[in-house]
Formats: structure tokens, sequence, C-alpha cells
């Protein structure tokens, strides 16, 4: 059920949560797209929690797998980073112009949204909730090792399938060098992930004092919201890396105190799930979406989030993580 649940969380918070296309306020088309889009977003997302849980390896070395599948996502798959007119969507060229780059054919602010999108609300957010709904469960892994394969085809099968349907459907595509390179980037970060344990592991813990679980969520809060309104421009670029950089600092100081554990990981988790649903507000629909579909959509994805929120702070464990990392391999005690 834990491994279904993240299957399921994982799509909706990747492609629904903003409000963004035209499948908004659509209950049923949206249900039925979890059939294509629990493969492509929550299979890897449950692939990369269990290859690290199994290995004890720990929170940073899942955001390195989700930065590799966010890559993955955006260059290779369906290759939108590199596409000048995507899906004829008529903003397009508001968001990747400012900071082309035409030698690389590539626009950074465009990528790095795209890219930590993907990192945030596809994989960690859903990943760091499902765990907390987890309880002591937080930690293990949820799938015997027979079954790992079939996440895995399942979602080879979807990027297939989105990948057949850009070179069939749009013209710009990614140059071989393009997909190449990107491919290559994200498996030197998979690469990276499953050896960072060593240097971390040589960290010791510290009896640091960490703020109160609200002040947490309100910082994480308050970064998200600064993060989405920067412009897609150059000083945009720059404020998102600057803001990129001080998060993975303040993170990787505070998981040094044996003191952080799942309610933590929750909090912060937390505050781009909110930040993002409230957003979703202010978000025009591609498409004739009628208001008040949209408004019940963003509505029922707020309460919903909050109420998945809150429930998940009830199952989190208050077991400590040791330093950045989580524990030694766990057993095969999946199902």
């Amino acid at each position: 059920m834990l491994a279904l649940a993240l299957i399921v969380l994982s799509p909706l918070y990747a492609e629904s949560l903003s409000s963004y296309d035209n499948t908004t306020g659509q209950p049923l088309t949206l249900l039925l797209g979890l059939l294509f889009l629990g493969p492509l977003y929550g299979c890897p997302a449950l692939l990369m929690r269990e290859t690290c849980r199994r290995l004890g390896l720990g929170w940073p070395s899942i955001l390195l797998m989700a930065t590799a599948f966010g890559i993955i996502q955006a260059a290779v798959i369906d290759q939108s980073i590199f596409n000048s007119a995507y899906r004829d969507i008529d903003y397009w060229d508001e968001g990747r112009l400012p900071t082309l780059v035409a030698a690389l054919d590539l626009a950074p602010a465009m990528t790095l949204s795209f890219v930590i999108g993907h990192v945030v609300w596809s994989f960690a957010a859903p990943i760091a909730i499902v765990e907390s709904l987890a309880g002591p469960k937080a930690l293990t892994p949820w799938v015997r090792k027979r079954w790992l394969a079939v996440p895995a085809v399942l979602y080879l099968a979807a990027a297939w399938l989105i990948n057949k349907d850009t070179r069939d459907t749009e013209s710009d595509l990614a140059t071989p060098a393009q997909w190449g390179i990107s491919l290559g980037v994200a498996l030197a970060l998979i690469a990276l992930a499953l050896v960072i344990k060593r240097v971390i592991k040589r960290r010791v813990a510290v009896h640091r004092r960490l703020p109160a679980l609200w002040v947490v969520f309100l910082l994480s809060l308050g970064t998200a919201t600064g993060y989405l309104l920067l412009p897609q421009t150059w000083p945009g670029f720059a404020g998102g890396v600057a803001v990129l950089g001080a998060v993975a600092f303040v993170l990787a100081w505070a998981g040094r105190s044996v003191h952080w554990n799942q309610r933590h990981v929750l909090a912060v988790a937390a505050g781009p799930v909110i930040t993002m649903a409230l957003f979703a507000f202010l978000v025009t629909p591609l498409g004739e979406v009628p208001p008040a579909q949209k408004y019940a959509h963003n509505a029922v994805f707020l309460v919903g989030s909050l109420v998945l929120l809150l429930w998940a702070a009830r199952r989190a464990q208050r077991t400590p993580y040791s330093p950045s990392e989580t524990s030694s391999p766990q057993s095969d005690s999946g199902v």
C-alpha cells in the first residue's frame, strides 16, 4: 500500500497540483491519467526511494537521484528544455527567450525551473510525505527485490511512449549530442548518489538545537514562495541558484543534529507543497477551463494536501536519523 501511495501521489503533485494543464478540474480524466503518469513519475520515485533505503543511503542520495531523473524527464524523454515551441504553448517564449543561450539551444532559467520542479514536487515531496505516513516503516523497504523489476519496466514503457509521442508531434527535437550529454550528466549524478555516503558517514552528529517544527515549516514555505516568484531571467536564475545553495547548506547543517527526524523532513516538504497549492489559484490552465471548475480543482488539492500533511505529521516518527543518512542497509522486508 505504501508503494502504491507513492506511485499515485507523485504524478498528482507533478502534474495536477499546479493546475496548469487542460485536464484541470476533470476528476475522471485525472484518475485515468494516473494509469500512465503513475509509471512515468511514481515508478522512478519508488525505485530511487527503494534503492536508497536498501543501501542505507539518505536524503542527499535521494535528492541527487531525483535531480538525475528530473534531467532525464526534461532533456531526454519529452526534450522540452530544447524545444523552441513545446506543445505550441502561447507563453513558451516568455520563459525561454530571456536566458536563451543560442549556442547551446538552452535556456538555463527554464531548465532550472523544470528540473527543480521535478526534484521537489514530482519526487522529493511525495517520498517525504509517504515515508512520514509509513510511521515505523519509514526507512524500510516496501517492495521485495523480485518485484522491483515491475516499476522499472513500467517506467521504461511510459518513458518510451512519451518520447515516441514527442518525436511524432514535435518538430524541434534535441540533437544526439544534447540528449547524450544530458543522459551522461544524469548517470553521473546517480553514480555520485551511490558513493556519497562514504563522505557523509565520516561526519559526526552534533547536539545542535533545531527550530520548532512550525518554524521549519514557515521557513520552508517562505523559501518556496520566494523561489516561485523569481522571474525566468538571468537575475532570476542567479537568485534561484543562490536560494538552492542556501537551502542545501541549511539542510546539511540541520541534518547533522541528533534531533533531526522524520517530522523535520515532513515540515520541509510541506512548505513547497502548500506554496504550489496556493500559487495554483493564480495559474491559467492550458485550454478553455471554466473558472468554477478550475477553482474547485485548486480547492480540492489545497484542502486535500493540508489533510494529508496533518495525517502524515501524526504518523511521522520522532526517532532521529544518523547524521545526513538513514541507517545501515535494511533487510528484504517489503511486500
